[in-house]
């Protein structure tokens, strides 16, 4: 089986890359009626080429300033550039951008060609070597072969095509994990057959893909089955990393997928119009990065608006890196460590570039240190520390091992994930049901208890009175946690800390009660007071509130500390028992009817001494704290014993 490459040209317009590409291979890329009458590439050409045990996809781009973006599609998943300079011509502008972002695409591995030497004098072509040798001398082509060609005569043509297989012995990596993982292919065409169907066409980028097989379709992450599989005019039944491949998809219309979109394994991908991305400019044309500066950013084969945003107000200047965000005006689809290059968006030139880092990410405040910090980790080349910084951008939600992959670039994804969860520093781990675990970065645990207790305090600075408040007012705080059972576990585990203090009534800070003045704490000794000696006979809200001296205004929200005090006990929204009425009722009720017997509201009336007014209530409050049982007409004492006290 050969193994499976992508070779891109790059250089110049009319500096021969398509005659070039037909001198090696015997196919003329140039395939539109413009291309042929303008002689010029427009859009992207392929052929293929073996040499030796390798099978080069050649991906064919145009070199026109105007082109550039069909350039950059076609430059997703390149292994090896085939840099293009033309010997009467010598280094011109595309020539320069287009090895910055050869440059910027991280590639390796090059051959540098001169092309039309068969119409350039020698002297000239010692001198335009040079030249190229000056301009690549600190990049990945520093030390690439120069091949001199000419694609009419085929001078050099089969030392060119030697030099190609001796770069990518010496330094394309061809290992396993190119194959293996799940697959993505971005997507650089697409078209229709009659009786076919949709087809996306594009340079494989990971993985492997058989026909029958189910892919989902992003941005818009629609479900496609694999109809039939074809490379270069063969069809095959299997595709891999390094082919150049068109898929035809069943299950979704022409119109549905895009230059831009991405083929990928299921719930491999997620969508996300803000990034955590590595970046820095180019030298060419001394320029800067500023923050929130208007860009052009090209990611595969997708081309999106978006901001820069820095965490520093200085500018990035040459040669400077740093870790910063990038805000899109639509989703994209990514995994670290991918590409991305910067134009700017007028005049359109290429302006810089750099890698992702968290393909899923939300927006920094610039005095969040640890957002920050944590990014940084996601540049390091310890696996095992950016693995952990992906959970920390995890956040809450859930995560299995595969994912590490796509957040981190991690291979051993089973190993490293043992590592993170017997790492008892790293995680918080909650048991949300007897089925499911919540693992969560130790450090999101902390904000999100320091940003609790904060919401807290606010709480009882804006309610003075209140000894608690509901779960429910903090709902808005914890919805990103995707349910109400993770956020009980958080409460819970937080509650374990001492952080807060939570209860059937609701939560609270353990160092913060109500903040009463001396009126305030006047009038809640007597409103208790009037409910203790009402008895089994308690006024109703609104009777209490107008037999009030002064603050009436306050009687509702002083009943509520009385009640979560455990002074009162509620009966309905209009009545409520002081605590040692409430207790007399279950003792005298167990003394009289706790041998079974049972009793009516009438005969809870008799009873207690009291009218129906009261007794109904009563008898409700005694069902829903399940000191009672009712059958018909009749109430039961459930449990003497459990229900005593006296």
């Amino acid at each position: 089986m050969p193994t499976h490459l992508i070779l891109g040209t790059a250089g110049h317009i009319d500096h021969g890359k398509t005659a070039l590409v037909r001198a090696l291979t015997g196919t003329d890329t140039d395939r539109l009626p413009e291309e042929k009458k303008r002689g010029i590439t427009i859009d992207l050409g392929f052929a293929e080429l073996k040499l030796g045990e390798y099978s080069l996809g050649i991906v064919d781009v145009p070199g026109h300033e105007r082109f550039v973006r069909n350039m950059l599609a076609g430059a997703t998943g390149i292994d090896i550039a085939l840099f293009v300079i033309a010997a009467d011509d010598s280094v011109k502008p595309q020539t320069r951008e287009h090895l910055e972002i050869l440059r910027l695409l991280n590639l390796s591995s090059g051959v540098i060609a001169l092309t039309k030497c068969d119409v350039a004098e020698t002297e000239w072509i010692d001198l335009v070597e040079a030249e190229v040798r000056e301009l690549v001398q600190d990049s990945f082509l520093a030390d690439a072969p120069i091949v001199r060609t000419s694609a009419l005569s085929g001078m050099g043509i089969e030392n060119l095509k030697e030099q190609l297989l001796q770069s990518i012995k010496a330094n394309v990596e061809v290992g396993k994990s190119r194959t293996s993982g799940p697959f993505r292919m971005a997507v650089d065409g697409t078209f229709s057959l009659p009786g076919h169907g949709t087809i996306a066409r594009g340079s494989v980028l990971r993985g492997v893909l058989q026909v029958g097989d189910e892919l989902h379709v992003y941005p818009s992450d629609r479900v496609a089955r694999v109809r039939s599989l074809q490379t270069h005019g063969r069809d095959v039944t299997q595709i891999e990393r390094g082919q150049r491949a068109a898929v035809n998809l069943a299950g979704i219309t022409h119109e549905e997928i895009f230059r831009g979109s991405e083929l990928a394994s299921p719930n491999l991908l997620r969508p996300s119009r803000l990034l955590g991305v590595e970046v820095a400019p180019i030298a060419v044309e001394r320029n800067s990065l500023k923050h929130r500066k208007r860009i052009r950013v090209h990611l595969g084969t997708t081309e999106v608006i978006g901001r820069l945003l820095l965490r520093e107000s200085d500018p990035i200047l040459p040669p400077q890196r740093r870790v910063a965000q990038l805000l899109l005006e639509r989703p994209v689809t990514t995994a670290w460590g991918q590409p991305f290059v910067i134009r700017s968006e007028s005049p359109v030139k290429t302006i810089g570039g750099g890698r992702v880092l968290a393909p899923e990410i939300w927006k920094f405040r610039r005095n969040r240190s640890e957002d920050w910090n944590q990014l940084e980790n996601l540049c390091q080349d310890d696996v095992f520390m950016r693995a952990a910084a992906a959970v920390y951008f995890f956040r809450w939600q859930s995560w299995l091992a595969k994912d590490l992959n796509r957040a981190a670039g991690v291979n051993e994804i089973e190993k490293v994930r043992d590592q993170l969860l017997n790492d008892p520093k790293l995680l918080e781990c909650f048991e949300v049901s007897p089925t499911r675990q919540v693992e969560v970065h130790h450090r999101q645990f902390e904000q999100l208890g320091q940003d609790i207790v904060k919401a807290l305090a606010k709480l009882h600075d804006e309610h003075p009175r209140n000894l608690d408040f509901p779960q429910n007012q903090l709902e808005e705080k914890l919805r990103f946690l995707g349910d109400r059972a993770t956020a009980k576990a958080v409460l819970a585990r937080l509650a374990e800390t001492d952080m807060i203090c939570v209860n059937a009534r609701g939560v609270a800070l353990p160092d913060r009660g109500p903040k009463l003045s001396a009126k305030e704490a006047q009038l809640l000794e007597e409103l208790t007071q009037q409910y203790r000696d009402a008895g089994f006979r308690p006024p109703s809200m609104n009777e209490i509130q107008n037999q009030a001296s002064h603050n009436r205004q306050s009687v509702p929200q002083l009943i509520k500390l009385a009640e979560a005090q455990g002074n009162l006990i509620r009966l309905n929204d209009a009545l409520l028992l002081h605590t040692e009425a409430e207790q007399k009722v279950r003792s005298q009720l167990n003394h009289r009817f706790g041998d079974g017997t049972g009793f009516t509201v009438s005969g809870l009336r008799e009873e207690l001494d009291i009218s129906r007014k009261y007794a109904v209530p009563i008898c409700e409050y005694l069902d829903r704290i399940e000191f009672t049982r009712r059958d018909g007409d009749v109430r039961v004492i459930i449990d003497r014993e459990k229900n005593t006290k006296l």
